[in-house]
């Protein structure tokens, strides 16, 4: 029997990269996956045979709602609500403009915050149950050309500690995973940003004592740890998972 037999879990962003990999790692545990996207032919093929796409636009509170009660409809309760969806802008901060700043912001922060806020709606009414947001190691370190991906990061690594503080008395645990690179289309994305993406791959990888950049898979599995019960005391805490990056670097 898997560790997530019978439980009901919510995946947002799964149509690539880390969350294509979250809503199969818990398929393959036993759970009851939701994943949502809004690149619907990518996230239906994520999902097929593995759960139930459903498209959802995070940035927009409505949606979320909706996609949290479609959850509890189907399964009768909500057990897990992974806030993966994301997006980012390859810009410096001085040349960032406001639109791109209010896009990263709706779907990076806006998007786990609404997520919070109906999973614990739900969980409050029936016991409990886990979250757990996808920060990143910029929330805590910067980077040059991220600068409105990694202040939504650090505003999800506020959000939550504060609902972790707030609902743990409601059996409510709330965590978050702070990942380094890993080999997504959102950081391919970034290296082809740059003059010679191969010099800033080969640089990048240099930076991590384990010599390489991380696998999707690898981060998931950290997820699912702090969504189980192996991890019923763990609440408000931020897990780096980012091959000893931070540890060396900073």
């Amino acid at each position: 029997m898997g560790t997530f037999e019978g439980r009901s879990v919510i995946v947002t962003g799964i149509a690539s990269g880390l969350g294509s990999a979250l809503a199969r790692e818990f398929a393959a545990e036993g759970a009851n996956v939701l994943g949502c996207d809004i690149n619907d032919e990518a996230g239906a093929e994520v999902m097929d045979g593995i759960g139930i796409y459903r498209r959802t636009d995070v940035s927009k509170e409505h949606e979320v709602e909706a996609l949290v009660d479609d959850a509890v409809q189907r399964f009768g309760r909500l057990d897990v609500m992974v806030n993966n969806a994301a997006i980012q802008v390859e810009q410096e901060l001085a040349a960032t403009t406001e639109e791109q700043l209010d896009r990263v912001l709706a779907v990076n922060l806006k998007g786990p915050f609404f997520g919070c806020k109906h999973a614990i709606r739900a969980m409050r009414g029936s016991g409990g149950g886990a979250i757990v947001n996808i920060s990143s190691v910029l929330a805590v370190a910067g980077d040059p050309m991220l600068a409105a991906y990694g202040a939504a990061k650090g505003g999800v690594l506020a959000l939550t500690k504060s609902a972790a503080v707030k609902y743990g008395r409601d059996g409510i645990r709330c965590n978050t995973v702070l990942p380094g690179d890993m080999q997504t289309e959102m950081v391919e994305a970034y290296f082809a940003a740059a003059e010679d993406p191969a010099a800033l791959r080969a640089q990048a990888e240099g930076e991590y004592p384990l010599g390489r950049i991380g696998q999707p898979r690898e981060v998931a599995r950290a997820v699912l740890f702090l969504a189980s019960d192996d991890a019923s005391f763990v609440t408000g805490e931020a897990l780096v998972v980012d091959g000893g990056l931070l540890a060396e670097c900073y």
